[in-house]
Order: structure tokens, then sequence, then C-alpha cells
């Protein structure tokens, strides 16, 4: 678990795609550092090295088969109950996987608010209603299902707000061939808005 502590009244828990807690991941952790918050990025791999982006399929298989969406959430609600009495403001910012995760654990009453990057698997729990505000952030192409189709299957919930990139999956990370850097600086600004709109608010 890598943690950067700043004694913020304000927590930010990372949550890394399938590589696991790569160059990509720390360097968003590092510039979400610079606002003042207090990051803390768990490893959900039960393994020290990231995989390498060419081992895309086994990274893949390892997430669905050893570890899995309940399973990483529960870790990550177990992580929010010990962090919640230490900082007024508490948000989730996932990517890939971990947007689906932060999806699943966006019913804590705890969080202040969820940002949840690509977060494709998304389209098997629609059923879920955040209970606090969600930025979801979407390319506007995806190999594995119609983003369209899920947007208006989402467009009704509340505390939420969507917006669509027209990028490819992964357009954030300026380490994979899908990066793309000015898209990656739109959002992130979007990001960090979305953040600090919500702390004043709260």
């Amino acid at each position: 678990m890598n943690k950067v502590n700043q004694t913020a009244d304000t927590v930010i828990i990372v949550l890394h795609e399938i590589y696991g807690i790569n160059k990509h991941i720390k360097d968003y952790c590092h510039a979400l550092s610079k606002h003042g918050f207090d990051i803390i990025c768990p490893n959900l791999l039960n393994r020290e090295e990231p995989f390498d982006y060419s081992a895309e399929h086994i990274a893949y298989n390892h997430f669905m088969e050893d570890i899995g969406f309940y399973i990483a959430a529960e870790q990550v609600k177990k992580l929010i109950a010990d962090v919640k009495y230490d900082y007024q403001n508490v948000f989730i910012i996932g990517f890939s996987v971990g947007a689906t995760i932060s999806w699943l654990c966006s019913q804590e009453e705890s969080l202040n608010g969820i940002v949840s990057y690509y977060g494709s698997r998304i389209r098997d729990y629609t059923d879920y209603q955040p209970a606090c505000p969600a930025l979801l952030i979407f390319s506007k192409e995806e190999a594995s299902f119609n983003v369209n189709e899920l947007v208006t299957s989402l467009s009704s919930k509340k505390n939420l707000i969507i917006q669509r990139y027209n990028g490819e999956h992964g357009f954030s990370d300026l380490y994979s061939l899908k990066g793309n850097k000015a898209l990656a600086k739109e959002a992130y600004h979007h990001v960090i808005n979305f953040i600090k709109n919500k702390i004043e608010k709260s």
C-alpha cells in the first residue's frame, strides 16, 4: 500500500487497474498530493510487482480469477471504515477495474464522492444507486460494450455526473499506447474541480 500523508482533512483512496500500482498510478497519486490531499493507494493484487502492459491477458485473468470485484470491494470498504474518523472528507478515484470497485463502494455513507475512470464492468451493476456524488468518466468507444447504452441506463440515477471523452479505454494513462495527453489533462482538471466542489459543500 502506498501512502502520502500530509495531515490533511481530505483523503483520496486511489484504486489501480489490473496492472497494479505502476508508474501511471504512482504519478497520478503524486499529482493529487500536490493539491494538499492525503493519498492511500492499496495494492489489491496480492503481489508486489505490477504487471507489464504486454501481460494484459495474464493481468486480467489474475484479477478476475484470483481476486474479483467483491473481494476487492470488501477490502476497500474496510479501508474506508479504518480512515473515516481521521478525515473530514473521504473520496475514491478508480481506474478500469478500480473504477468498478469504486462504484461498488459508492453506497458507503462515509464517502464524500467517487470518481470512476472507464469502469466498463459498471454495466454489470447498474442496479446500484450511489449514496454519494459520483463522477463517471468514459471513453466514447469501448471494445467490450456499448458506452451509449450504459450511459442511458444510468442517466436517471441521482448523484451522478457522466463525462465522455473522445478517446480509447485507458486514455488517461500516458505510459500506454492509448494514452492521450490532452484528454488526460482535461479529465484530470474535471476530477479536481469535482473534488474541490464537493469539499466546499461538505
